[in-house]
């Protein structure tokens, strides 16, 4: 017998759980995936540990859920850039996308930390790696698909390929330009401007 579907959430449900994930997301972002128990997340939160286990039974449950929530809410950034059809508006400005998009989530320390301790989660943990998979996948897909709408005569898997390769180049700047690895400055700022501008196609 098929056992009856879970009722939809409530809003104050809703709202718990998302002050249950806030919380995990704090704690990994300043203690890292070693940091994110389940007890710690519950006396950040300041419920008991029953409460947490209500929504999130456990550690695995509660990483893919904050996964899930942390990498959409990252994804839903660059989704305007691949719209297409009568509604989509003319296709944006490629300097602009690039600095108020995707450069200005560099100057966001929290959200860098955040990154960070994923990328470092995904390297030991599966399931961490396949969200960051499927993250980029989609991250991609989005530039692509800019791409083709500054250039419609570009073949698709050029498209592809150049998305990928600055979806790579922005990752990596992030590690210079937030001062984890180097330090930003005006002069490497600006070549990195160019080679991605470069990436994503002509002026329109």
């Amino acid at each position: 017998m098929t056992p009856p579907a879970s009722p939809a959430p409530t809003p104050k449900g809703h709202r718990r759980r998302t002050a249950l994930l806030d919380a995990a997301e704090r704690i990994l972002a300043t203690g890292g995936g070693a940091e994110l128990t389940m007890r710690a997340v519950a006396a950040e939160a300041g419920v008991r540990l029953g409460h947490l286990q209500y929504y999130f039974p456990s550690r695995a449950d509660l990483l893919a859920a904050l996964l899930d929530g942390v990498l959409a809410t990252a994804l839903e950034r660059v989704a305007a850039l691949s719209a297409d059809g009568p509604d989509a508006g003319p296709c944006p400005d490629a300097a602009a996308v690039l600095d108020t998009v995707l450069l200005a989530d560099h100057d966001d320390p929290h959200l860098v930390r955040l990154f960070t301790e994923i990328w470092a989660l995904a390297a030991r943990d599966e399931t961490a790696a396949a969200a960051v998979r499927a993250f980029y996948a989609g991250y991609a897909g989005h530039v692509a698909g800019f791409v083709a709408r500054r250039d419609p005569g570009r073949p698709a898997a050029d498209c592809r390929a150049r998305a990928e390769t600055f979806v790579m180049l922005m990752e990596g700047a992030a590690l210079f330009r937030t001062g984890i690895a180097a330090h930003r400055s005006a002069a490497t700022d600006a070549e990195l401007r160019r080679v991605a501008l470069g990436l994503l196609g002509p002026d329109a």
